[in-house]
C-alpha cells in the first residue's frame, strides 16, 4: 500500500484547493464586460455595472488578497479601488486594490490603521457606487476598530481578546463580544457603506455558517445584545479579568445607554447581498472524493465537529480502533473524513501549540492504550489557513510511527497534553505539519486513514 502519509497528504492538497478562493471566485462569479452575475448556495446577485459610477472593493480576513486578486482578474479595469486587510505574511501583489497586514489572532497598531482607512473608504461611498465586500475568517481581529468614543484602547481589546482565545469559549461567544466593542462589526460597516449597493462574497470559516459570525458580521444583522456579550464573560468568568473600559462600555449599553448593533429589522440590510462562495462542508466533500478516487472506501463523518480538542481526539481514536478492529463504517482499508473547529481551554502556564496540534496529541495519548499500540491508525488533523494557534504549523500526524519516534525520545505525551505543549512534542518527533499560508480559511479537518492491523 501507498505511505498513508503521502495518501494524507494528496487528500488535504486536493480539499484546499476545492476552496481557494481564487477558483470559487473563478466558478460562481460571470463577467462578459458588462453584467455580473454572482451565484452560490442557491442564491444569487446579478447587476450591470454600467449603472454605477465605482466599484469599490473592500475586505478582511485571511483569504482577502487571494479574493481581491481573483476580483481583479475577473473585472479589471472596472475595479475603481479599494482595501483589503490580511494578517501579516498574506500579502499578494495587486494593481487596483491596496493590501494592508495586521495583526492576526491579537489585533495591533496596524490593524487598527487599515480599519481607519476602510472606515473612510466606506464613509465615501454613495448611491452610485458598488462595494464588493470580501470577508474570510481572522477578519473580526484583522478589522480592529475599537469604540473610541467609550474610551476603548487597542490594549483593551488585546486583553479582551487573549482572555477569550484562553478561555476555550468558541468562535461564536468570542464574535459576540467583539461586535460590541467595534465601530465596524455587527452591520456597523454596512451603515458607514448605505446608501451604496453591497455584494459581500464570504469564505465561511465557521460552523453553520452564520454570517453575523464570520468576521463578526460586519454587515450583518446581529441577533446578539450587550446582555448577550456579559453572559459569554460571565459564562467564563471573565467579567472581572477584562479591563475596565471594556467592562464599562458592555455593562452601560446592557444598561440602554449605547445604541445597539444592526438588527434584522434594519431597512439597510436590504443594500446588502451576501453569498458564501466555500466553507468546510466543500473541503470535506474535496477531501471524500479525493480518498474515493485513491481507490479508499471514503467516509464523511461531520463538517460540524467541535468542543474540546483532546476530547476530540479521543473519539475519533475510538471511531478508527472500532473500525480497524471491527469493520464498522466500512471494512479497512477506508479514509474517514471530518471538518470544524474545536476548541482548547488553556491552563496556568501553558505550552505551545494550537487546536489541531493538541487534538493529534490526544489521539497519540490514545494510541497508548491501544491493544494493538496505534497499528493501522493514521491521523492528519489540519487548519485550512495553515496557521494552528500562535505557531508556524498547520497541525500535525499521529500515528503508531510517531509514537515509537516520541517514546524512543523519552518525550512523555501526557505531560505535553497537560501543558497544551503539543506544538514541542511534534517538532521533536519531525511530524508537525507545515504548510505556510494557504490562502484560504475554512476551519479544520481532520483525515484518518485506517489499515487493517498487522
Amino acid at each position: 500500500m501507498t505511505d498513508p502519509r503521502l495518501i494524507l497528504d494528496r487528500v488535504l492538497a486536493a480539499a484546499l484547493a476545492s476552496v481557494d478562493p481564487g477558483r470559487l471566485i473563478a466558478e460562481r462569479l460571470a463577467y462578459d464586460g458588462r453584467h455580473l452575475v454572482a451565484e452560490a448556495g442557491g442564491q444569487s446577485w446579478r447587476g450591470d455595472l454600467d449603472a454605477f459610477r465605482r466599484v469599490l472593493v473592500l475586505g478582511a480576513g485571511k483569504a482577502a488578497a487571494r479574493m481581491a486578486q481573483a476580483i481583479e482578474a475577473k473585472l479589471g479595469e472596472r475595479v475603481s479601488g479599494g482595501l483589503v486587510v490580511v494578517k501579516h505574511g498574506h500579502h499578494l501583489p495587486l494593481r487596483r486594490i491596496a493590501v494592508a497586514e495586521a495583526g492576526h489572532p491579537t489585533p495591533d497598531e496596524a490593524g487598527i490603521d487599515a480599519a481607519r482607512r476602510l472606515a473612510a473608504l466606506a464613509d465615501q461611498a454613495e448611491a452610485d457606487t458598488l462595494v464588493i465586500l470580501l470577508l474570510s475568517g481572522g477578519g473580526s481581529a484583522l478589522l480592529c476598530a475599537p469604540r473610541e468614543d467609550s474610551g476603548l484602547t487597542l490594549a483593551d481589546k488585546q486583553a479582551v481578546t487573549a482572555a477569550l482565545l484562553a478561555s476555550g469559549a468558541d468562535i461564536a461567544a468570542i464574535n459576540c463580544v467583539r461586535k460590541h466593542l467595534s465601530a465596524l462589526k455587527g452591520g456597523r460597516l454596512l451603515a458607514r457603506l448605505a446608501p451604496a449597493r453591497c455584494l459581500a462574497l464570504i469564505l465561511s470559516d465557521v460552523i453553520g455558517d452564520r454570517l453575523d459570525v464570520i468576521a463578526s458580521g460586519p454587515v450583518s444583522p446581529d441577533p446578539t445584545s450587550y446582555a448577550d456579550a456579559l453572559a459569554v464573560l460571565d459564562a467564563h468568568d471573565l467579567r472581572q479579568h477584562i479591563p475596565a473600559a471594556a467592562r464599562t462600555l458592555l455593562e452601560q449599553g446592557a444598561a440602554g445607554q449605547h445604541p445597539e448593533t444592526l438588527k434584522p429589522d434594519d431597512p439597510r440590510l436590504e443594500l446588502v447581498t451576501p453569498l458564501v462562495l466555500g466553507n468546510t462542508l466543500t473541503a470535506v466533500r474535496a477531501a471524500r472524493d479525493a480518498g474515493m478516487a485513491l481507490g479508499l472506501p471514503t467516509l464523511s463523518l461531520t463538517a460540524s465537529l467541535c468542543g474540546e480538542a483532546r476530547e476530540a481526539g479521543r473519539q475519533l481514536y475510538a471511531i478508527g480502533r472500532d473500525l480497524r478492529d471491527h469493520a464498522l463504517l466500512a471494512p479497512p482499508p477506508a479514509l474517514l473524513v471530518s471538518g470544524g473547529e474545536t476548541t482548547v481551554t488553556l491552563g496556568a502556564n501553558p505550552g505551545l501549540g494550537g487546536r489541531n496540534q493538541e487534538l493529534a496529541l490526544s489521539f497519540l495519548c490514545a494510541l497508548t492504550r491501544d491493544p494493538a499500540q496505534g497499528a493501522g491508525l493514521h491521523l492528519l488533523a489540519a487548519a485550512t489557513d495553515g496557521g494552528d494557534g500562535p505557531t508556524d504549523a498547520a497541525g500535525a500526524y499521529a500515528s503508531a510511527a510517531v509514537l515509537t519516534r516520541a517514546r524512543s525520545l523519552g518525550l512523555s505525551l501526557a505531560e505535553a497534553l497537560a501543558r497544551h505543549d503539543s506544538y514541542r512534542l511534534f517538532a521533536a518527533t519531525g511530524d508537525l505539519l507545515r504548510l505556510g499560508p494557504t490562502l484560504t480559511n475554512v476551519c479544520d479537518l481532520q483525515l484518518l486513514l485506517v489499515t487493517p492491523s498487522p
